[in-house]
């Protein structure tokens, strides 16, 4: 049995999609089911997912649900990996943590939380990680507004030089 099929049998209600595509096996999940699963993947023989290779957040706008937390497991004695999709719909910014099973997830989800404003509940320590504690908004959003720097040539030196913010003697 395969690990999609073992996750579809253990949990009917809980995974609401499954991908394979190339060797790489994908479980979308519901969020309320996110920490049983993830213990499930953990601590179920012929899984044995003991490792968390990475925690990341995707913004699908306009697309609902709008975001999604990825969690990229590996199973160093079975050799097989499993990316678990949890959706977090626009209007309800939270997920729980993924921390009490995974230690790893700790700075990732605070890295997610600080970029898209999704809060992990039952984090230990949910608070900004790289953007000023003042900070407003949430700069991987799409919606986020952009800001950027024209880039100097030859052609337009002058123009760039004059908005640059040198020192004034």
């Amino acid at each position: 049995m395969s690990v999609l099929d073992t996750l579809q049998t253990a949990f009917p209600d809980a995974i609401l999609d499954t991908e394979e595509f190339r060797g790489e096996m994908t479980a979308v999940i519901d969020r309320e089911h996110a920490l049983e699963i993830l213990t499930y993947c953990r601590d179920t023989e012929g899984l044995e997912f003991n490792f968390l290779s990475d925690v990341t957040g995707i913004d699908y706008l306009p697309n609902e649900p709008r975001f999604a937390v990825l969690y990229h497991l590996y199973s160093m004695t079975q050799n097989h990996s499993l990316r678990v999709k949890v959706q977090v719909p626009g209007d309800d910014l939270r997920t729980p943590s993924g921390f009490s099973v995974y230690p790893a997830a700790n700075w990732s989800e605070r890295e997610i939380y600080d970029m898209l404003g999704i809060v992990f509940e039952g984090h230990p320590d949910m608070r900004r990680i790289l953007m000023p504690d003042g900070w407003d908004g949430y700069p991987q959003r799409k919606d986020y507004p952009l800001g950027y720097e024209t880039v100097q040539f030859s052609f337009n030196f002058d123009e760039v030089d004059e908005h640059k913010p040198y020192a004034k003697e």
